[in-house]
């Protein structure tokens, strides 16, 4: 069985999470600079068995698609190009940064990596991967 690899997409950085390769723990993978994301995840798929992308979309309070969503969406078509057949699930990324951070402070997380962006991306990645894991699904 192949690891799912969640994506919290950034304009600037994006944070990933994957399974174990028995799908039972989502873990922080890295922080990718969004230019060199596909490359990295190339890479990535070609020494890891991955079957599925979890990618976190953008939403509003209302449940509409957020200003950035045109931004991801636009990601997860390159990403379907890159790796065809590969089921893309997207997942609703509300709230991930706010509950990356709580989940950071109370970890014991120092203030230091707590304002490093690139460690807050991971950690939302993973909660993106354990909302879809849990079955929290539909975006």
């Amino acid at each position: 069985m192949g690891r799912i690899l969640a994506i919290d997409y950034g304009s600037k950085r994006t944070g990933l999470a994957v399974t174990d390769p028995l799908r039972i723990i989502a873990t922080a993978l890295d922080t990718v600079p969004s230019a060199e994301l596909l490359t990295y995840l190339t890479a990535y798929a070609g020494r890891e068995s991955v079957d599925e992308f979890v990618v976190g979309m953008p939403k509003t309070l209302k449940n509409e698609d957020s200003q950035t969503a045109p931004l991801v969406r636009a990601f997860v078509e390159k990403l379907k190009g890159a790796f065809p057949g590969k089921p893309i699930h997207l997942v609703d990324e509300r709230f991930t940064t706010s509950l990356a951070k709580h989940s950071m402070l109370e970890s014991g997380a120092s203030k230091k990596d707590r304002r490093e962006k690139g460690n807050v991306d991971k950690v939302s990645a993973v909660i993106i991967l354990q909302s879809f894991m849990s079955g929290v699904r539909p975006a």
